[in-house]
């Protein structure tokens, strides 16, 4: 589902920032991506959404080669991709529906289908019933669950997310890895940037970890 080929991404300020990485991941595969502070894990996730583009190297997504996809592609890509993020990133001006519907209408899904998939990913969070609020009446728990119906709502193929439970305490980091989980035993990939150790030492899935830029652990 995601394949690293000897990528590398360099900026002109700072060299290499990623270092000639290699890996594999399959269908239904979750991964934890670590490291220390400015090891890279945020810019390989950018490379993967075509936020950011890699110097060398070839990046297969779903069998296709994004490295040298054209930028009228990228829309495309990227409605195979969940992103989902540490800060939320919710329009706090638009009601819990309203957020988690954007993908959808973006990509033109006529209104009566966009009202059914919304439902169906807040059931899925747990939150059905909240779809009237406004993210700032839900907890910092409920807003990453509104992060991740959104990022979900779109039955993507492969899922990012990057430090996704920074901002919460130990059982609410729990709960959100539990519904990755979940996501993964339907067939979606998913690949976690995060420095929470301990909660990765608890789960029993591949680490690949960053070390300035470079991959020292990484079985295939």
């Amino acid at each position: 589902m995601l394949s690293f080929d000897h990528v590398f991404k360099r900026y002109a300020d700072a060299g290499d920032t990623l270092s000639d990485l290699s890996f594999h991941l399959d269908k239904g595969e979750m991964a934890f991506l670590t490291g220390h502070s400015g090891a890279g894990k945020s810019t390989l996730l950018k490379l993967v959404a075509i936020i950011e583009r890699c110097t060398r190297g070839q990046i297969l997504v779903d069998g296709q080669n994004i490295c040298r996809m054209h930028d009228r592609q990228v829309p495309f890509l990227r409605r195979k991709l969940g992103l989902i993020f540490q800060d939320y990133k919710l329009l706090f001006d638009r009601t819990v529906f309203d957020n988690i519907a954007l993908p959808l209408i973006v990509a033109g899904v006529g209104r009566h289908e966009v009202a059914r998939r919304v439902r169906a990913a807040l059931d899925k969070v747990g939150l059905l019933g909240k779809e009237n609020k406004y993210p700032l009446a839900l907890s910092g728990g409920e807003q990453q669950r509104i992060g991740i119906a959104r990022a979900v709502v779109n039955k993507p193929a492969l899922i990012l997310a990057d430090e996704p439970t920074g901002n919460l305490d130990p059982q609410l980091s729990a709960e959100i890895m539990r519904l990755f989980e979940q996501f993964k035993q339907v067939g979606v990939t998913v690949l976690v940037a995060t420095h929470d150790i301990e909660l990765v030492t608890k789960l029993d899935h591949r680490v690949l970890q960053l070390d300035h830029g470079t991959l020292i652990k990484h079985p295939l």
